[in-house]
């Protein structure tokens, strides 16, 4: 094995993890400014170092697990909910040459993987030996596995397309038209149901305090609930980073503006992604369950199937037929 075999996973999670800890400040940021208040500025210049504090806070506080709990279990949750979240971005083309793995059948490499962290999730909240933390567990396995059915299908269009799973195809096959376009009834599904894979607002029932203390994750304390929130932190990495490759033509420049470089096009769209997660936490209210559930499979995935039928009809009409 290559040294650069070896560094290159290294260097990418010190960027996530850089990411992680300023996407953290940066969203806390930006709701202030929506929502007219200050946000964090004391810790550092303009508030810099506040989440550098609030990870060393977690990291020495004391690590409390449940007398009755599943210490095994327990202790091995928060490792299960983060390590899908990291191994997906072994497939995600950051450009034509920033990239781990050119994988036949990427895209479902990225969806098969990232469904383990639901595991961790019903482990943790069982584990607990806490009837809320089940509770939470149950209902955000519920959410997650019904929203990812419409992700999925959401997708189909662009795999009948590209009649590939290979992100770096999918990149390549949007050199002149973004599949933001053709596909954008795909791309709404997708979004939304993104949203709530996240477990972000207005899907943040997992963690719905007003009816379940805290969730699933209700007993975790110190390091291992950081674990858990950075797994939904570097999902936001992931999923942005996914959205812009099926859909925002990943590194490829709008307009012939080739006179910027791939990586820069790719990490503006990957921004304009994460903004957008920002701005619907300062905008939306929470919903609930009952809506969340009926959303899933009474309007998202009628719209993912119909997409599918809209791309196999328009894919045979003269004219418009390339762009399919």
């Amino acid at each position: 094995m290559s040294l650069l075999a070896i560094l290159a996973p290294v260097l990418l999670l010190v960027i996530v993890l850089a990411f992680v800890t300023y996407a953290i400040l940066f969203e806390r940021k930006v709701i202030g400014w929506m929502q007219n208040r200050i946000g964090p500025n004391r810790v550092g210049p303009w508030g810099m170092l506040q989440t550098v504090a609030d990870v060393f806070k977690l990291l020495i506080k004391e690590d409390v697990i449940p007398e009755k709990a599943d210490r095994a279990l327990f202790k091995l949750a928060p490792a299960i909910a983060f390590v899908p979240a990291f191994a997906v971005l072994a497939v995600i083309p950051f450009t034509e040459t920033w990239k781990f793995t050119d994988f036949a059948v990427g895209l479902l490499y990225y969806m098969a993987v990232s469904s383990i962290t639901i595991i961790g999730i019903m482990v943790g909240g069982w584990a607990s030996n806490n009837k809320y933390a089940l509770l939470g567990g149950m209902r955000s396995a519920a959410q997650m596995i019904s929203y990812e059915i419409p992700l999925v299908m959401s997708v189909v269009g662009i795999i009948m397309t590209t009649g590939s799973l290979n992100l770096n195809d999918i990149v390549h096959s949007q050199k002149h038209v973004w599949f933001i376009f053709p596909q954008i009834i795909g791309f709404l599904v997708f979004l939304i149901a993104a949203v709530s894979e996240l477990n972000r607002t207005p899907f943040d029932l997992p963690e719905a305090e007003s009816e379940l203390v805290a969730g699933y994750h209700v007993e975790y304390t110190g390091f291992r609930f950081a674990f858990f929130m950075l797994a939904e932190y570097v999902y936001v990495f992931a999923m942005a980073s996914l959205t812009t490759v099926l859909y925002l033509g990943g590194w490829n420049a709008p307009f012939g503006l080739t006179i910027i470089p791939p990586i820069i096009w790719f990490i503006l769209k990957f921004l304009l992604v994460v903004f957008f997660l920002f701005w619907l936490r300062a905008t939306m209210p929470r919903i609930r369950v009952d809506q969340l559930m009926q959303f899933a499979w009474k309007v998202l995935l009628p719209l993912a199937i119909f997409n599918i039928f809209l791309t196999a009809v328009l894919k045979e009409v003269p004219g418009i037929g390339h762009f399919y």
